[in-house]
């Protein structure tokens, strides 16, 4: 259920990965700044992610460091995410 593009927009992925419940609620986060790439803070939901790249999320009691290894076409049920992150702690 792996995707064969090699790149995601950031709000899509989070959403995958089931770090957020909505599209809506990814899209905000990363619009007001609690998302890094590679270190860098992004401002954008259209921000473009690829594998290999660090994804650093302030969640609202976490801070979660992930790999991106993987993307899907489409969101699927909780035991779906493996393969779109390692988690990196």
């Amino acid at each position: 259920m792996v995707e064969e593009s090699d790149r995601q927009r950031i709000d899509r992925w989070l959403w995958h990965a089931r770090l957020v419940r909505t599209r809506g609620a990814a899209a905000a986060l990363a619009g007001a700044g609690y998302v890094r790439v590679n270190g860098a803070r992004i401002d954008a939901p259209s921000r473009v992610v690829r594998t290999g790249d660090v994804v650093t999320v302030a969640l609202e009691r976490t801070v979660r460091v992930l790999k991106v290894t993987g993307f899907a076409p489409r969101r699927g049920p909780a035991g779906s995410t493996e393969g779109l992150y390692e988690d990196l702690g």
